[in-house]
C-alpha cells in the first residue's frame, strides 16, 4: 500500500459499489462525475491496486476491489460506532439507515412507521428499498432487513417484532361457482393463485392444523410475485390465495374474502434481520424499536380476530 487510503474516499469507493456507475454515485451525492474519478482513481493510488472495471455505463469490482470493499464497510462501521460510542445517551440517533424489506409490506406497512420515526428523529437519513427477492444484507451495505419470515442466514441476528399468520381464502364467487375445499388435500384441484417470495418454495404451501404441520402442491392458471396483484386477483375471483393476516384482514372483515380451511394457517411473524448486536448502533436499536411498537399497535395487524362465515363465534388467526 503506497499511502494510507482517506476515509472519505473509503465512504465514496462503498457507495460507487452500491450504485455500480459514477454517475450515479455522483448523483446521489450531489457531486460531479469528474470528482468521483478523482477520488476513486487516488484510493487505487493508495491501495496500489485496481479497484474498478470501467465501462461507459457502469462499474464492476475487481477481485482485490472486492477485498478492500470489504475491509471499507468495516472500517466505515466501526467509525460509526465509536462515534455512537462517545455519545451522550441523550443525543438524539443520526446518520443514515438503509433499509430493505418486500414491496406490499414496505408500502403499506414499514413506510409509514418509517415516516413516523423520521418525524421523531429529523437527524436521522432513511434511505428504504423495496425487494421482492433475497438481499445479501452486508454485501448489499444494509443496515436492516424487515421481513415477513425469520432468517435463514446463521451470521445474521434476528428479533420478532410483530406476530402475524398467512390464511387461505378466496372471494365468495369463485367459490359459489367453484365449491369449497373441505380438505387440504383437495386444494390441488382448485384454482391456487401462487407467489413466489422471498424465501418460499413455489407452489408447495405448508400449514399447521390441528394434527401439525402438513403441505400441498398447488397450482393454477394465474401466478406472480407481487403480493397485491395476487389479492386483487382474488377479489377478481380467480381463486384461492396464501396471504398474511396484515394484507387480507380489512377483506375478510368485509366480506370480501372468505376464510378457507379455518383450522390451517401458516406462521409469518414479522422479524428484524440485521448484522451487528443492537447495542452496537444507536440509531439501528432506535428504529428497531421505533418498528416493534409501532406494528404492535392496535391501529396495526397484530393478529385480528375475523369473522369466519358460517361459524358462530369469531377465530384468532
Amino acid at each position: 500500500m503506497n499511502n494510507p487510503p482517506q476515509l472519505d474516499d473509503l465512504a465514496l469507493f462503498a457507495a460507487v459499489v452500491r450504485h455500480k456507475s459514477f454517475a450515479a454515485t455522483a448523483r446521489a451525492l450531489g457531486v460531479s462525475n469528474a470528482f468521483v474519478s478523482k477520488r476513486i482513481a487516488v484510493l487505487e493510488d493508495a491501495m496500489g491496486v485496481r479497484l474498478l472495471h470501467r465501462t461507459t455505463r457502469t462499474v464492476a469490482v475487481t477481485e482485490q476491489g472486492q477485498v478492500v470493499h470489504g475491509w471499507a464497510l468495516r472500517i466505515l462501521e466501526d467509525v460509526e460506532q465509536m462515534g455512537e460510542a462517545v455519545s451522550t445517551e441523550k443525543m438524539a440517533p443520526a446518520g443514515l439507515l438503509r433499509i430493505c424489506t418486500s414491496s406490499g409490506f414496505g408500502r403499506n406497512r414499514v413506510a409509514p412507521a418509517l415516516s413516523a420515526l423520521a418525524q421523531r428523529y429529523p437527524a436521522l437519513e432513511i434511505q428504504l428499498e423495496l425487494l421482492d427477492r433475497s438481499v445479501d444484507l452486508i454485501g448489499e451495505d444494509f443496515h436492516l432487513d424487515v421481513r415477513v419470515g425469520q432468517a435463514h442466514e446463521p451470521h445474521l441476528i434476528s428479533r420478532r417484532i410483530a406476530i402475524n399468520a398467512r390464511v387461505l381464502c378466496a372471494a365468495p364467487a369463485y367459490l359459489e361457482k367453484h365449491g369449497t375445499p373441505g380438505t387440504l388435500a383437495e386444494l390441488a384441484g382448485h384454482y391456487c393463485i401462487v407467489i413466489r417470495e422471498r424465501h418460499e418454495d413455489f407452489g408447495r404451501w405448508v400449514l399447521q392444523g390441528l394434527d401439525g404441520e402438513e403441505s400441498v402442491k398447488v397450482g393454477g392458471p394465474l401466478s406472480a410475485t407481487n403480493g397485491e396483484v395476487v389479492h386483487q386477483w382474488a377479489l377478481d375471483g380467480h381463486g384461492i390465495i396464501l396471504r398474511s393476516l396484515w394484507d387480507v384482514a380489512p377483506a375478510l372483515s368485509r366480506g370480501d374474502l372468505v376464510r378457507v380451511l379455518p383450522a390451517y394457517e401458516q406462521p409469518a411473524d414479522v422479524w428484524a434481520i440485521y448484522p451487528s448486536r443492537l447495542s452496537a448502533s444507536a440509531k439501528l436499536r432506535v428504529c428497531v424499536e421505533f418498528l416493534e411498537a409501532f406494528l404492535k399497535a392496535p391501529a396495526q395487524y397484530s393478529r385480528a380476530r375475523v369473522l369466519v362465515p358460517g361459524t358462530r363465534t369469531r377465530a384468532r388467526l
